[in-house]
């Protein structure tokens, strides 16, 4: 009876037994690697499937544009390749009135251009934004751009991967201009002689058609910016359809 009571007693204590507890540094700990979790999380949904959302979104809405402008293209002017249409500069933040398709970067790339280089209102929409008081697409002077290299669909992320020669078209609601890759530079975030009418020489009287797109560097930084510098080329006008080089990117998205 007695060895009963022993063995009993012996399971009892054992059932008993105190659990292990939990430290201060064992709590923090275990609450640090969650946060670790959700953080790794909220930038794999930022950096990678919030990009896909975006760009989906945004190639839309630039399909959407371009069939809006190729139906009203009997309103469209047709200019002459040395003398090409030039936009009224919008007067409101965050108006469309351009598309940017780079065959270097994919026959998915199709990409809106607003005005304005605010990160709410444009970029951080995943547009690519003009800078005000700049010139617009064909005309005499520095069309200067901005736009994301990471994140927020990152228009400008294969900006360092452009090769001398590399075709760019900016289409809008009359055609399509096509300006010619040159060179990059880099330069500091206070360097803003980049957007100037003759870059990096103000003051200058423009006499060329120069695109400038520009960019943070490195990449998920802001410590410098990246700077590509286009000419211009040629201009295709709507009515004669978008230039041989993109037709099948135009056609694949429409």
């Amino acid at each position: 009876m007695s060895e009963r009571r022993g063995g009993a007693d012996a399971q009892g204590r054992r059932r008993r037994a105190p659990r292990r507890r939990l430290s201060v540094v064992g709590v923090l700990g275990e609450l640090l690697i969650t946060t670790g979790v959700f953080v790794l999380l909220f930038l794999g949904w930022q950096l990678w499937f919030n990009d896909l959302v975006v760009d989906n979104q945004l190639r839309e809405q630039s399909v959407h544009q371009s069939s809006t402008w190729q139906g009203n293209a009997s309103t469209a002017e047709h200019g002459t390749p040395n003398d090409p249409p030039v936009l009224d500069e919008p007067g409101a933040v965050g108006e469309v009135f351009g598309l940017m398709i780079v065959p270097r970067f994919g026959e998915n790339y199709y990409k809106p251009i607003a005005q304005g280089t605010g990160t709410t209102a444009v970029l951080n929409k995943g547009e690519i934004g003009h800078y005000p008081n700049t010139a617009m697409p064909g005309e005499v002077g520095n069309f200067a751009i901005a736009a994301h290299r990471t994140s927020y669909g990152k228009p400008f992320n294969g900006l360092s991967n452009l090769r001398v020669g590399d075709h760019i078209f900016v289409e809008t609601k009359d055609g399509w201009y096509q300006y010619s890759f040159r060179n990059l530079e880099y330069v500091r975030p206070t360097g803003i002689g980049v957007i100037a009418p003759v870059p990096q020489n103000d003051g200058a009287t423009p006499g060329d058609r120069i695109m400038t797109m520009t960019s943070c560097n490195p990449l998920f930084s802001a410590a410098e910016r990246i700077i590509g510098y286009s000419v211009y080329d040629t201009f295709y006008p709507r009515a004669d359809g978008p230039p041989d080089e993109i037709a099948a990117i135009v056609q694949a998205n429409a």
